[in-house]
């Protein structure tokens, strides 16, 4: 399996890197593990909906 680092998976679903790391923490990036003070995060995983909009929340 391939990681990939905050600042690669920022590039590819254009939010910032801090932003990442804040979804990593709250553990709603499924699959990613914090080695050091890097978050690493599985390269199929996919983006978080955002969880501000009701139209994007998921049915519980």
């Amino acid at each position: 399996m391939e990681y990939l680092t905050t600042v690669e998976m920022s590039k590819n679903w254009g939010i910032t890197s801090r932003r990442i790391g804040v979804l990593c923490s709250e553990g709603r990036i499924e699959g990613a593990i914090k080695k050091g003070k890097t978050w690493l995060i599985p390269s199929d995983t996919v983006k978080p909906l955002d969880a501000r909009f009701k139209k994007n929340r998921r049915e519980e």
